[in-house]
């Protein structure tokens, strides 16, 4: 069972941004499908490093894009993405000294990490019209700032 479901509702209309969303979500499910499954802890480490490192990227690119078209709440939005930075580093530093995971507490974590700042921020920046033709960024540059934010929280170089 997943622990979130994409669901049309969190359809932007710009499909570079419904696919990073998508994407998120099945890492997010991946982790808890890791937890569920009493994987070990490098595991479950390395995929919310995945997590942060796709977060991290998409949020640059959102970022670019609020700029580039004048986002009036962009100071607000960018703010909330430091936090969720926080948040997925809080989890795995806890993850990574506890002793015992409060496997409900991270479960809850991840799940209203998503929801709740797309619900809030995102439909509706996704909602501006001008925003839905923003430029599409290609793979191989996407791939590299996932790689990057990713050895950034989990402090490897490479």
């Amino acid at each position: 069972m997943a622990l979130i479901e994409w669901r049309e509702e969190f359809c932007t209309g710009i499909p570079g941004v419904d696919y990073e969303h998508e994407e998120l979500i099945k890492q997010v499910n991946s982790v808890y499908s890791l937890i569920e499954n009493n994987a070990d802890k490098e595991s479950v480490i390395d995929s919310l490093g995945d997590i942060y490192g796709s977060i991290s990227a998409h949020f640059a690119l959102e970022e670019q894009m609020m700029e580039k078209h004048g986002y009036d709440q962009y100071r607000e939005h960018q703010a909330d993405h430091e936090r969720l930075l926080d948040d997925i580093r809080d989890i795995t530093e806890e993850f990574e000294t506890a002793a015992e995971l409060d496997d409900d507490k991270l479960k809850q974590r991840l799940n209203d990490w998503f929801q709740l700042h797309f619900k809030t921020y995102d439909s509706r920046l996704h909602n501006l019209a001008n925003l839905v033709l923003h430029d599409q960024v290609d793979e191989s540059t996407m791939k590299s700032l996932i790689r990057k934010a990713k050895n950034t929280l989990l402090r490897k170089t490479g």
